[in-house]
């Protein structure tokens, strides 16, 4: 299977306005991208779908939105302030700084798990593949050492008197450290979920390929609480929903993989990620997880409360098992680029540029296009009205061709043309994305048509 430029897609994504790089007027800030008009629109509708999927149509789920500062105490729960880090090694030629594992997965196209190595192992494996460095191209690096992972930054007015805290490096403490209050106040009975999307920070040195690994990123988790007896059937069902999830959102089977952990955490009993084949080769698209009882444990001993759940029937007391799904939303946007992006040859010769995304998650679901200029009134007329159903365009500038290939090129499902016909009859032209077919259609049936066509 050829894999496509990946070059191509972040071009076409800075021009059209899915995504730009960070801080760009001042040379740029490694590893952080800036949602535009376009790309805001296709991520939000990812998270949407998401959460629809894993929340609304789930009847023991239930969604939260904790703080990304949290005490302390938190990270010496999870262990994440006593061993939070990367191996990372330096080019002694470029200064350049680079994670050992990547560089190995990276040359291995995703064949070769780094996650087990240990440090003299992955030294071995850069040594004798003579693995390069990316900027520079010499090799001559420094031995492997370990970098802290978490952003500190400190609360207080007095300074001397100033406490550390951190920037959340994942989202999942915040459910499990609110899992009682969720339960209590939803009445939720096991197995139940807490779902969450939201923010958390990586202090990743390494040039991420574009939206696939960056220093602030987007999470949407779902941590499933059970019996112990039942984690493994979960787990299971889990993997089959996140994959049936991947499918749905357009990320096509033959690009999706299970890939299970070779080495596993102490605490857990199965840990499996879902990969895609990313232009640079296959890459974790998300993760599931079965975590036994380890999470809310250490939050029991580190806090002092106790987080046993009693079944409301037999009144038996237990810490329940997690399983956890996660999913990041940047790398899921990127994947769903990925899949979408397409050059077609049409006749004649030419060629379009057009974006196959599902429109259900598409930015704009519709462009309004007049014929003419001096057809605007009509066709503003029509996109107020369609603009309070779902996401429009507004398109007047340029030939119609040109105008159909720029709504193409940002993934807009159908286009709607007003014509001089239109103020006589009162029906417009839909055109359709991928096939460009066109229909006629009245002005006052386009809504449930183009809703119809974009549910999810």
């Amino acid at each position: 299977m050829e894999l496509k430029n990946l070059d191509k897609i972040v071009t076409l994504c800075k021009t059209r306005g899915f995504v730009f790089p960070g801080s760009e007027i001042y040379g740029g800030f490694a590893n952080t991208w800036d949602f535009g008009p376009v790309g805001v629109e296709l991520e939000n509708n990812i998270k949407k779908a998401w959460w629809k999927r894993f929340v609304q149509e789930s009847p023991n789920a239930y969604g939260v939105d904790a703080s990304i500062l949290m005490n302390p105490r938190t990270w010496e729960a999870s262990g994440h302030a006593q061993g939070f880090s990367d191996p990372k090694m330096d080019c002694k030629s470029c200064k350049q700084r680079f994670r050992a594992d990547n560089l190995i997965e990276e040359h291995s196209h995703g064949e070769t798990e780094a996650e087990g190595m240990t440090t003299e192992q992955m030294e071995a494996y850069i040594a004798e593949n003579k693995i390069k460095c990316p900027h520079c191209g010499n090799f001559n690096w420094t031995p492997i050492r370990q970098f802290k992972l978490m952003f500190e930054t400190s609360r207080g007015t007095v300074e001397g008197e100033k406490d550390v805290v951190y920037l959340r490096p994942e989202t999942c403490q915040g459910e499990y450290v609110n899992f009682l209050n969720v339960q209590r106040t939803a009445r939720a009975k096991v197995p139940f979920a807490i779902a969450q999307i939201g923010k958390s920070f990586r202090n990743e040195i390494t040039p991420g390929n574009f939206l696939f690994r960056t220093i602030e990123f987007e999470q949407m988790e779902l941590q499933t609480f059970c019996k112990d007896e039942d984690a493994l059937r979960i787990y299971e069902e889990t993997k089959k929903r996140a994959w049936q999830f991947a499918e749905d959102i357009g990320l096509k089977a033959d690009k999706l993989r299970f890939h299970d952990h070779e080495k596993l955490a102490f605490y857990a009993k199965a840990a499996c990620d879902i990969q895609y084949k990313f232009p640079v080769g296959w890459e974790e698209l998300n993760g599931v997880h079965h975590r036994s009882t380890w999470d809310l444990s250490r939050h029991q001993e580190f806090s002092g409360k106790s987080m046993l759940y009693t079944d409301p029937v037999t009144n038996e007391k237990y810490l329940p098992t997690v399983v956890e799904y996660s999913i990041g939303v940047g790398r899921l946007t990127l994947a769903a680029l990925c899949e979408a992006y397409d050059e077609e040859t049409l006749e004649g010769g030419d060629t379009r540029v057009v974006m196959h995304l599902h429109p259900a998650i598409a930015p704009y679901k519709l462009a309004i296009l007049p014929l003419q200029k001096n057809l605007s009134e009509k066709a503003t007329e029509i996109y107020s009205a369609l603009a309070k159903e779902f996401m429009c365009s507004y398109d007047e500038a340029g030939s119609i061709g040109k105008r159909y290939r720029r709504q193409d090129e940002i993934g807009t499902p159908f286009c709607l043309t007003v014509d001089f016909d239109t103020l006589e009859d009162g029906m417009v032209t839909l055109r359709e994305r991928d096939s460009m077919n066109q229909i006629r259609i009245k002005i006052d049936e386009v809504a449930n048509y183009i809703n119809e066509k974009i549910k999810f």
